[in-house]
């Protein structure tokens, strides 16, 4: 029995630090209202904002986009706020330079405040509140 429940909680350490290793590539946007970005999806909406607000980064060269969603994929109707979009990006450092940039200069998206963040599983955003 005790080493079934340690065996458990190998797995699903194991599990978290996969799960993570796979978002390692992504950016999560939050506060940006639900019906942007239907026409264009949410990968046109991603490269305006960074193209708008990190000029810079572009300069050295393209940031490659593999997929942008809105998450989840069904709207909580309890739940007003807007649902997060997830960018994948294909490179850590891409990742990194627009998550520096974010910090040293507010984000908006027509007037109203953008929060940029890496993508985490919720088992590690707890372990991190914690």
């Amino acid at each position: 029995e005790v080493e079934r429940e340690l065996r458990l909680k190998r797995n699903e350490e194991n599990f978290q630090e996969i799960s993570d290793s796979i978002r390692k590539c992504n950016i999560r946007i939050r506060d940006i209202p639900e019906g942007e970005g239907k026409e264009n999806g949410a990968e046109s909406l991603f490269k305006e904002r960074a193209a708008e607000n990190f000029p810079n980064l572009g300069k050295e060269r393209e940031i490659h986009v593999e997929k942008a969603i809105r998450s989840p994929k069904y709207v909580n109707v309890k739940r007003p706020t807007a649902r997060h979009i997830v960018v994948k990006l294909a490179k850590v450092n891409d990742k990194e330079k627009i998550l520096r940039a974010a910090r040293q200069k507010k984000i908006t998206y027509k007037g109203t405040p953008i929060r940029l963040s890496a993508d985490f599983s919720a088992e590690t955003l707890q372990a991190r509140r914690d």
